[in-house]
């Protein structure tokens, strides 16, 4: 991941994520925790990314991860999820969280698969009143 490449990560966040998040709070992501940030791409254009922050001591938690529509069910969105993984277990990180819209089915398998757990239902969740679950995975060293 470049810092130019924020760009193209907005862009893809928009076209693929119903919220719509302020450009400024990518820079802010990569710049606070550039180490969570992970990019697919394919012939020099990026097809999916992932954004991780690392909270607090110990834990991490998934912002977002999004793939283009195309390129879903092609691996993509796994190769992002374990590259952020394994870079977090470099870092000692046993504790990963993140939220997914509770109608998101295909989502939460996807997450179910990689060991990831629903923990709770947050009620209002997101911007269009939309429930999520806070899911989460321990990894370990």
């Amino acid at each position: 991941m470049q810092p130019q490449d924020i760009f193209s990560v907005i862009s893809l966040a928009f076209e693929t994520l119903p919220e719509r998040y302020n450009p400024t709070i990518f820079n802010q992501f990569y710049e606070s925790s550039p180490e969570g940030f992970f990019i697919a791409e394919q012939h020099h254009i990026i097809i999916g990314y992932l954004i991780g922050i690392k909270p607090v001591q110990g834990s991490a938690r998934i912002l977002m991860l999004s793939v283009k529509p195309h390129y879903q069910r092609h691996g993509v969105g796994s190769a992002l999820l374990n590259a952020f993984l394994n870079e977090m277990k470099t870092q000692q990180i046993t504790y990963i969280s993140l939220e997914v819209r509770t109608t998101n089915t295909t989502a939460i398998r996807f997450y179910e698969h990689h060991g990831f757990v629903i923990k709770d239902t947050l009620i209002h969740f997101y911007q269009n009143g939309e429930n999520a679950y806070h899911m989460d995975r321990i990894i370990s060293a």
